[in-house]
């Protein structure tokens, strides 16, 4: 029987502290890091999207980051392939392969090996759907997914608009689900270490305010404005992204900053929100709390104790 390759995901909202774990553990047992964000792979898009730094990327290798343009197609079956292919090239290398990031579906269908299924298209209808969502809006087209599909419906928020239309589509289409098109294997194809990372729900808050206000004294507007000069579509799903949707009509003149800012940090609470519900369903997660800052150092001793302890076969540990 063939020895399962080694895999260890670090899981939680945004602003919980993924990304400063990711490089301690990766530096300590020679890792390499998957971004499991499904933003960051997008070129030209940094300071939203809350990448590792370049001095960060230098000190540890890091992958899926900045490989496309903001109007080129993405998807979760594209991320699940690459970040297989990625996994077995880094288990090769003797070294351990870290998948980091908040995008629950993109990381379950590389854990839990989803498979999708090919499904018809129907362009005409798209069409249709779309001018739904521009004319009656976002909600009216997903109350329609709703009706026909409530659990993908609650796992889709109504302003992902594609994901919305592409659901209503296979149902149109084929009579089927969209989540009778995915399976889940019950257990993991991998040697299997998930990290979660959670946080009293105020301090999270705060820490997420904290972080928009951090983008947008570090540029983000212009960051934005330089994305629209450049001829990139509002409608684009990349500009749909938090923190790039919010300032378009700040940059068209339509509202205040203030007001832009604001709505930055209420939905990336919200998506906070959604993101912990996703994981708190995955039962391998082993979660950690990082409210206490003095407890970071024992969180990550715990860690590396249990890193130590499953992987203990790796070379130079």
């Amino acid at each position: 029987m063939d020895k399962k390759e080694k895999l260890v995901v670090i899981v939680g909202p945004t602003a919980v502290g993924k990304t400063a774990l990711s490089l301690q553990l990766a530096a300590r047992f020679h890792g390499e890091i998957i971004s499991g964000d499904s933003m960051q792979v997008y070129r030209k898009m940094d300071i939203g999207t809350a990448k590792a730094t370049p001095e960060e990327r230098s000190l540890i290798p890091h992958h899926l980051i900045d490989i496309i343009d903001p109007d080129q197609d993405y998807s979760v079956a594209s991320f699940q392939a690459m970040a297989v292919r990625l996994i077995s090239e880094i288990n090769q290398r003797q070294r351990l392969p870290f998948i980091v990031g908040g995008t629950g579906l993109y990381i379950e269908s590389v854990t839990h090996q989803f498979q999708f299924a090919e499904t018809p298209q129907d362009p005409e209808l798209r069409e249709r759907l779309q001018r739904i969502a521009d004319s009656e809006g976002n909600e009216a087209l997903h109350r329609q997914l709703e009706a026909i599909d409530p659990i993908t419906a609650k796992r889709l928020h109504p302003n992902d608009v594609k994901r919305v239309i592409r659901a209503i589509e296979i149902y149109e289409v084929t009579g089927y689900k969209m989540a009778e098109f995915q399976h889940r294997a019950k257990y993991s194809p991998y040697d299997l270490y998930m990290i979660g990372l959670t946080m009293d729900r105020d301090k999270l808050y705060e820490r997420i305010n904290q972080r928009v206000e951090l983008m947008i004294e570090s540029g983000l507007v212009e960051e934005v404005r330089q994305l629209l000069d450049q001829g990139y579509d509002p409608s684009l799903v990349s500009m749909q992204g938090l923190g790039y949707k919010e300032l378009i009509p700040y940059l068209y003149g339509e509202i205040t900053l203030e007001r832009a800012v604001n709505e930055i940090k209420q939905r990336t609470r919200h998506f906070a929100k959604r993101q912990l519900s996703w994981f708190r369903r995955m039962t391998e997660i082993e979660w950690f709390d990082m409210t206490d800052p003095a407890g970071h150092d024992e969180v990550l001793q715990t860690i590396t104790e249990r890193l130590e302890g499953k992987f203990h076969q790796m070379p130079n540990i």
